[in-house]
C-alpha cells in the first residue's frame, strides 16, 4: 500500500472515530427519550442534529473558524428541551432557541461579541477550559458507572468491567501505543467494548427494526413557534454557556495545534454556530456548540488533521438521512461511552492547566482562578433551593466560573490599572 492511500485510510478512520466518540449521537436520542417523545418526533430530532452537526462542522473547519473543530449539540440544553417535551412546551423552547441564536448571532457578526474576547486572559480560559473538562468528567463519571445509585445496573460488575476495559485500551494505546494503534486508539476500545458488550448480552438490537433506513426532518415539528419569556431566559443563559464553553473549545484546540486562535476567527466561529442554531430550532432541534471530547482525542492521538474532521461532518450529515443507523450508534451501552469520555476529559482538565501557567503570576491572578474554580466546582452543590433562571445559574459550573472569572478580572485588574493610568495622566 503506498503512503498516499495509507493516508486516506488513516484520515477516513480517525474521521469515523470522531463520529463515534462525540455527543452528536448521544444527546438527541437522550433527550427524546428522556422527554418521552414519539417515535416520529425522536426521529425527527436525531435527523436533525445529525444534518445541522455535519453542516456547521463542514462550514466551520473549512470558511469561518478554520479549526479542526466538531459542532454537535450543545448538553446545556439537556435538561431545559427535556422539561420542555414533559410539559408539552417543545414550540415555545424552539422559539426561544431561535430568539438566543439570532441575539448572538447579531452580536457576532457586527463585532460586539469581540468586546467579550478581548478581555478573555489565559487565566479566564485557562479556568475556563479546566472546568469544561471537569464537567465533562462529572457526566463521563455517570456514563462510566452506569447512572446513578439506584439505577439498574449501577456499578454493577458487568458495568465495571465495560468501562474499565474500554478506559484501559484508550490510556494504554495513547501513552504506548505506535503508529495506528496510538491514533485509533479510541476507535478501537470502542469497538472491544462494544463487541465485550454484545457477548454478555448487556446490548439488545431487537429494537433496530423499528427505525425507518431512511427519513427527512420536518419542518417546524412541534408547530408554530411560540414565545414565553421565562422559557427565553432560562433558554437564553443555556446559550450563553454554549457561547462559553465554545470559546474554551477554541482555545484548547488552539492550544493543541499551536496556533494563536484571533479574535476575528473566533468571531466568525460563534456566526457559523449561531446560524446552525437557527436552522436547527426550524426543524426541532436545539443549538450547536464545539465539542470539547473531540479535543481531547486530538491531543491524545496525535491526529490533528482537518481531513478527519471533514470526513466526520460529511458523515454526520449522511447518518441524518439514515435513522436506523443513527439508533444502532445510540446503542453503545453507557459504561463504554463513559470509558472512552474519561481520558478525554482527563485531557482537557491539563489544558486548563497548562493555560493557566501563562498566566502572570501575580496575587489578582491567582485569586481570579481560584475563586473561579471554587464557586465554580462547590456553588452547583447548593442549587437545588433555587428554582427558574437563578437556579440554572447556579446549577451549571461553566456559567459559575466564566461569570466569577470576568467579574474579578474588572475588579481586580482593569479597574485598578484604569484608575492607575487616570492618576498617571494627572500626575
Amino acid at each position: 500500500m503506498n503512503l498516499k492511500n495509507k493516508r486516506v485510510i488513516d484520515h477516513g478512520l480517525a474521521g469515523l472515530q470522531h463520529v463515534f466518540v462525540s455527543n452528536v449521537w448521544l444527546d438527541p436520542i437522550y433527550v427524546a427519550t428522556a422527554a418521552g417523545l414519539s417515535l416520529s418526533l425522536s426521529t425527527n430530532l436525531v435527523n436533525t442534529i445529525f444534518i445541522v452537526s455535519g453542516l456547521v462542522t463542514l462550514t466551520q473547519v473549512t470558511r469561518l473558524v478554520k479549526l479542526p473543530i466538531i459542532q454537535g449539540p450543545s448538553a446545556s440544553f439537556d435538561a431545559l428541551m427535556i422539561s420542555a417535551g414533559k410539559t408539552g412546551q417543545l414550540a415555545a423552547a424552539s422559539g426561544s432557541i431561535l430568539l438566543s441564536a439570532l441575539i448572538v448571532f447579531v452580536l457576532s457578526i457586527t463585532g460586539l461579541i469581540n468586546k467579550l474576547i478581548k478581555i478573555l486572559t489565559p487565566a479566564i480560559t485557562g479556568t475556563l477550559i479546566f472546568l469544561v473538562g471537569i464537567s465533562l468528567s462529572s457526566f463521563t463519571l455517570s456514563e462510566f458507572l452506569g447512572g446513578y445509585p439506584g439505577d439498574k445496573g449501577f456499578s454493577s460488575p458487568n458495568t465495571l468491567l465495560l468501562a474499565i476495559t474500554t478506559t484501559t485500551i484508550v490510556v494504554i494505546l495513547s501513552l504506548f501505543g505506535k503508529g495506528v494503534w496510538k491514533r485509533f486508539s479510541f476507535l478501537i476500545a470502542l469497538i472491544v467494548g462494544d463487541v465485550l458488550a454484545f457477548s454478555l448480552h448487556v446490548v439488545d438490537y431487537s429494537a433496530l427494526s423499528t427505525k425507518a433506513w431512511f427519513g427527512l426532518p420536518s419542518l417546524l415539528p412541534y408547530g408554530e413557534l411560540k414565545f414565553n419569556g421565562v422559557i427565553f431566559l432560562t433558554f437564553l443563559v443555556a446559550y450563553i454557556v454554549a457561547v462559553v464553553e465554545s470559546l474554551g473549545v477554541y482555545q484548547a484546540v488552539g492550544e493543541v495545534i499551536n496556533e494563536d486562535i484571533t479574535p476575528k476567527r473566533i468571531q466568525n466561529g460563534l456566526i457559523g454556530e449561531s446560524a446552525g442554531s437557527i436552522l436547527s430550532s426550524l426543524f426541532g432541534g436545539f443549538p450547536t456548540s464545539g465539542f470539547a471530547q473531540n479535543v481531547g482525542i486530538m491531543k491524545l492521538t496525535g491526529n490533528k488533521s482537518k481531513v478527519p474532521i471533514i470526513i466526520a461532518a460529511c458523515l454526520f450529515i449522511i447518518l441524518g438521512f439514515m435513522p436506523k443507523f443513527g439508533a444502532f450508534l445510540a446503542m453503545t451501552p453507557s459504561p463504554v461511552i463513559g470509558g472512552i469520555f474519561l481520558p478525554a476529559a482527563t485531557s482537557l482538565i491539563m489544558t486548563g492547566f497548562n493555560i493557566m501557567k501563562k498566566a502572570a503570576a501575580t496575587e489578582a491572578n491567582q485569586m481570579i482562578i481560584g475563586i473561579s474554580i471554587a464557586l465554580g466546582v462547590a456553588l452547583p452543590n447548593y442549587s437545588s433551593g433555587w428554582h427558574g433562571l437563578v437556579g440554572e445559574l447556579l446549577s451549571n459550573m461553566i456559567l459559575i466560573g466564566a461569570i466569577s472569572a470576568l467579574v474579578l478580572q474588572i475588579l481586580l485588574i482593569n479597574i485598578p490599572n484604569l484608575i492607575n493610568n487616570v492618576r498617571r495622566n494627572h500626575g
